[in-house]
């Protein structure tokens, strides 16, 4: 796999930080030895590995990647603060004899880049960010283009709701949450003109109370979907499914919490990335900041690190065909912010016929025609 060249500005870094973290290890039981001499490969998570969301499919890739290459030992640490504690995190690793980590949040960016320097024999790839301008060559980043599903999953929030009001509680306005915002509400419109997408943010990857409190809020005002940018989505799927709303999830299978509520969504299968990622870094094919790589994959690159998830039992044999034509237009020649898209104030901001490219959507700063709540100012 070869890392493509993107440059893309560079995000604002927002932290989220869990308490403690822990350590472990696994190998694998089968798969392509890499002949590395018993080379360790490190993964840190900024929340637990069963959490309904973000760190379980992060967790799960990492266990891909110990089947994948069982000669080589797997350490895990989940619950790593987006800080220092990062680094020393990483640190620990490399001391074990870690060759390779991936640091799959968001706000490890900086320590990972510290990290990175640091040891210049240590291949370090951070899961998220966009960095632009100089890098360690052993550094590079890399993501999924997610906001393309999370537009298919608004296809089927558009059809399903019966009051035009869905819902979608979110952690921080970086850009890979903007842009999810907007590709839902984009989605539901494009088949239900009517349809508002109202926000609410908790200022946290994973707290349930805060969570809680964004669910109560939002369904109190008639929404009757509500999604998630969250680390940890069990609270607000819990939530939605008692007051006999629905579901459309994020980062990984929920349907198990919504029986009845469940209608798609948009969930990460990081194993072939990493395995590929592994396999590259062994082949001696890492080129990292010579080209100022931040990886992207989607559904135009046909390796995309995400699914779709099932389809719940309310959902119709129609909608499920709106959703199919969509996703083969995007994975063709489309994107879901091919224009004309209009934000909050009315002003054209993708025009009429044009498909941005990645560094246009990876800069949105604004909300689009639709959503319902303003963008915190810090």
């Amino acid at each position: 796999m070869k890392w493509k060249l993107l440059r893309l500005v560079a995000a604002t870094a927002l932290l989220a930080a869990c308490a403690t973290n822990s350590t472990t290890s696994s190998s694998g039981t089968s798969g392509d030895a890499p002949g590395t001499g018993g080379d360790k490969i490190g993964f840190i998570f900024v929340g637990p590995k069963d959490d309904y969301g973000y760190n379980q499919a992060a967790y799960q890739g990492s266990q891909a990647v110990a089947t994948a290459y069982p000669d080589m030992e797997v350490l895990t640490a989940e619950n790593v603060p987006e800080d220092d504690n990062a680094t020393r995190v990483m640190e620990s690793m490399i001391r074990k004899g870690a060759k390779i980590i991936f640091a799959t949040s968001y706000g490890h960016k900086d320590p990972a880049l510290k990290v990175a320097a640091a040891h210049p024999d240590v291949v370090v790839v951070q899961q998220g960010n966009i960095v632009d301008g100089a890098m360690p060559k052993n550094f590079g980043t890399y993501f999924g283009t997610v906001y393309e599903p999370v537009y298919l999953a608004g296809i089927v929030a558009g059809k399903t709701t019966k009051t035009n009001k869905l819902g979608y509680v979110y952690a921080f306005p970086i850009s890979q949450t903007l842009d999810n915002i907007n590709a839902f509400q984009l989605g539901a419109a494009s088949v239900n003109p009517a349809v508002k997408t109202y926000v609410v943010n908790t200022s946290s990857w994973c707290d349930p109370a805060k969570q809680a409190e964004a669910a109560k809020s939002l369904l109190s005002q008639g929404v009757d979907v509500i999604s998630q940018h969250q680390d940890c989505t069990a609270t607000v799927i819990r939530a939605t499914e008692a007051a006999g709303k629905y579901t459309v999830g994020y980062h990984a299978d929920a349907t198990a919490l919504a029986p009845k509520g469940w209608l798609t969504g948009s969930q990460w299968d990081w194993g072939p990335l990493y395995t590929s990622l592994v396999r590259t870094v062994v082949d001696g094919k890492f080129v990292g900041s010579e080209y100022n790589a931040n990886y992207r994959v989607g559904l135009k690159t046909g390796d995309n690190p995400f699914v779709r998830s099932p389809y719940g039992p309310t959902v119709s044999a129609d909608t499920k065909s709106l959703v199919d034509a969509a996703q083969a237009k995007i994975s063709k020649d489309s994107s879901p912010f091919t224009g004309p898209v209009v934000d909050q104030a009315g002003k054209t901001r993708v025009p009429a016929g044009t498909t941005p490219d990645y560094k246009t959507i990876e800069s949105i700063d604004y909300f689009v025609k639709g959503v319902v709540g303003q963008i915190p100012s810090s």
